[in-house]
């Protein structure tokens, strides 16, 4: 499907489209919450109509059929015709839905699919006031049901048609009554221009059939009517016409003080520039008289005195919207009072006082993200001189270079934060989808939830966002579904029917924490323990040693589930091992906090950014290695002597605890086993999900920041290595990934 010329067109409805439909999504369920909302009913109607006009400009039919009927079912529901209820909020979700599909197929520059026609339907009985639960009427008994656009009160900014303006004027003034305008007057008429002879029988309407000015004044015949030539009028055209409107000498200027010179100018039509506001009034008053009216002003024979309500008459008045020709509005203006007109300059007069500000220039633009990445490889780059220029400049006397060097790692660190930022996107991107994946589970599920997001506000990069979105929809759906209880079984615990899933999000340092909390039935974790000893994921030692947090985490094992019963949703003992394991390649960690029938909380903690790592550098032999300092809990300098052996593996007491300790140079350094062992060596303790291990290392060198670089095509896959940077000295360092590397070495045979 291609669009031509209107690519650049289509690219911005994607985007703002994109946003809207996202916004629809939580508005939908925030209405289902509070249904008597004006403000929330407007927005989404507003949301749809703009999705409808810019589907309508790059013709999507389909699209625009959709979204037309949904925003005629708001315009329904916002003037308080029907009620919102959870029936039809499953009616209008179905239709995002809809509109959510072709969307997408007008991204991927695919032919757009009609609705379901049996979705439209019920659309429209839902327009027409009908119960979708009754079977469909016959027309002929229910004549109300039928689609009522005369009194529906047309939406500020929009054109009504001229079929929609003829059906109001029937509601205003039924045909055949006194006050609907004849079949010659011009609003009767499918154009809007009106011709000659419907010009002629206005005017009549106006005077009276004979009446009009041509036939008051005879000497005036021979002008040509002003407004059935399409040309110009000139001078004597015009004084002509003053003399038809007022009678011969009775024109401006008498009963009335002289006119000023600028005035008569203007009132001559001689001056070619435009008149002021004050020359306006001046004009006015000549025409009618210090303070008086159109109707005191004008003589009986000139314009009828109408009433506020038409008099039947064979000649009634036209109707407000029939469109006069220039020639006919001071006629049309002795309808009305002339403290009327005056009020249409009095902005144009206040506007220099209390003018409103000119509209703020745009302070945003739109980025490719490719540039955005590149821009981040360069100050990644840029910090890599930066930490070699630091390094250099701690070996030298020169003062000043110690101080340029100073300030070029404080502009570097600066640049590199206001780098990072412009990556950055506000968690609620993620969040935004929530609200409506609660909602239709729980309608599934037969629970009452009720959702809380907090610190949607929180920002991170812009790829954590995409990349924590799955993990976070398993995460939530497996409170609602695990962790909240029936309404029923909450009752009888003494608990609310209705249960509380809480999503936050905040900033810890250079650091973001998820949590997702539920005040459900919480987690036993003795039936965990049983399960892991059922499925041979334990045996019934090893089980009951372990603690709650650990028998906790027994749910990330492959293959594990507490459901007795598989459902759509769960109970086949996949996706949280894939949720810890995409948590983990994010150099996150995950824990499990719960309480037997109080509820559970899952904490999430992820790095703000995957582009620059904050490592700890370690030296084994003559090779550096950096640890990921997400993972390091603490360091200590240790008597290798006391370290004791347990079941075949080193340990060493750390606060009355057990601790497995490796020695990092003997996976990882050639021939490195056959060299004596030391009796002292640095200790680093890491954490690994919920357990914790020490790796004993000859040499500490510091915290430093690092740009991660893949490793090339022949080391990709290697285990333990999360990739390589280069370090202050100028050589290269690789980076270790803990989780894989103790998978690949900690279970060989010593």
């Amino acid at each position: 499907m291609g669009f031509g010329d209107d690519e650049d067109i289509l690219q911005d409805f994607l985007v703002e489209a994109g946003e809207i439909l996202e916004k629809l999504s939580e508005q939908l369920v925030e209405l289902e919450r509070q249904p008597d909302d004006k403000d929330l009913l407007n927005a989404i109607f507003r949301g749809f109509h703009t999705v409808k006009g810019g589907a309508g400009f790059l013709q999507l039919g389909p699209m625009v059929d959709c979204c037309h009927v949904t925003e005629n079912l708001f315009d329904i529901l916002r003037t308080g015709k029907r009620a919102v209820t959870p029936e039809l909020m499953d009616v209008v979700l179905q239709a995002l839905d809809a509109v959510n599909l072709q969307f997408d197929q007008v991204q991927q520059r695919e032919p757009t699919t009609p609705a379901n026609p049996e979705l439209l339907h019920q659309l429209e009985r839902l327009v027409n006031l009908e119960d979708l639960n009754d079977p469909a009427p016959e027309p002929s008994q229910t004549p109300e049901a039928a689609p009522e656009p005369a009194a529906e009160a047309p939406v500020a900014g929009e054109d009504i048609t001229d079929s929609e303006f003829n059906e109001l004027l029937d509601a205003i003034a039924p045909p055949g009554s006194d006050a609907a305008p004849s079949p010659s007057a011009p609003a009767a008429s499918g154009n809007d221009d009106i011709s000659d002879d419907e010009f002629e029988a206005l005017l009549d309407e106006l005077h009276g059939q004979g009446k009009g000015p041509s036939a008051a004044t005879p000497s005036a015949a021979p002008a040509p009517a002003p407004a059935g030539s399409g040309d110009e009028i000139s001078e004597d055209e015009f004084d002509a016409l003053l003399d038809q409107l007022h009678g011969k000498g009775k024109g401006p200027g008498v009963g009335s003080p002289p006119p000023a010179p600028k005035a008569a100018a203007a009132a001559g039509g001689g001056s070619g520039d435009k008149i002021t506001d004050d020359e306006f009034e001046a004009l006015l008053d000549e025409l009618h008289g210090k303070g008086k009216g159109p109707t005191v002003a004008s003589t009986p024979a000139a314009a009828p005195k109408p009433t506020p309500a038409p008099a039947p008459s064979p000649t009634p008045q036209p109707a407000p919207a029939a469109k006069p020709a220039p020639a006919a509005a001071p006629a049309a203006k002795a309808a009305s009072p002339a403290p009327a007109a005056r009020p249409a300059a009095a902005p144009v007069k206040a506007a220099g006082k209390d003018a409103p500000p000119p509209p703020a220039a745009e302070t945003t633009v739109r980025v490719d993200t490719q540039r955005l990445d590149d821009i981040m490889n360069m100050v990644g780059e840029l910090v890599l001189v930066r930490n070699r220029l630091v390094r250099l400049g701690l070996n030298t006397n020169d003062e000043a270079l110690s101080k340029a060097v100073s300030n070029l790692d404080v502009v570097t660190a600066d640049l590199q934060t206001s780098v990072m930022k412009t990556r950055m996107q506000p968690i609620k991107k993620v969040f935004g989808r929530f609200p409506r994946v609660v909602r239709d589970l729980a309608r599934n599920l037969k629970k009452e939830i009720n959702l809380e997001l907090q610190g949607e506000e929180t920002d991170l990069d812009k790829n954590l966002v995409e990349a924590l979105a799955d993990p976070l929809v398993h995460l939530v759906r497996n409170s609602v579904d695990h962790g909240i209880e029936l309404p029923d079984v909450r009752e009888q615990k003494g608990k609310p029917r209705l249960g509380k899933v809480i999503l936050a999000a905040e900033q810890e340092g250079d650091h973001i924490l998820l949590s997702i909390t539920d005040d459900g039935g919480g987690m036993d974790p003795d039936k965990l323990r049983e399960k892991a000893v059922e499925k041979g994921i334990l045996d019934e030692d090893a089980a009951q040693r372990l603690s709650d947090p650990e028998a906790f985490a027994l749910i990330f094992a492959p293959g594990f589930s507490t459901k007795t019963e598989i459902s759509d949703v769960s109970g086949r003992g996949v996706g949280m091992d894939v949720v810890k394991t995409k948590i983990t390649q994010l150099n996150g960690s995950i824990e499990i906090l719960s309480k037997l029938n109080e509820g559970t909380r899952i904490i999430i903690k992820v790095p703000l950014t995957l582009a620059i790592m904050p490592t700890l550098m370690i030296m084994l032999g003559k090779q550096t290695f950096a640890l990921p300092l997400v993972s390091v809990n603490e360091i200590f300098h240790m008597d290798l002597t006391r370290i004791n052996v347990v079941d075949g593996q080193e340990c060493v007491t750390v606060r009355e605890k057990a601790v497995p300790v490796f020695h990092l140079k003997r996976w990882l350094v050639k021939d490195a086993k056959k060299e004596q062992q030391p009796k002292e060596a640095h200790v680093v303790i890491v954490n690994v999900g919920t357990q914790r291990m020490g790796f004993v290392v000859d040499q500490l060198i510091g915290q430093e920041e690092v740009v991660i670089k893949p490793l090339g095509k022949m080391l990709q896959g290697t285990p333990g290595m999360a990739g390589a940077t280069i370090t202050g000295d100028g050589t290269i360092a690789l980076i270790l990934d803990v989780p894989s590397m103790l998978k690949r070495y900690a279970g060989q045979k010593r």
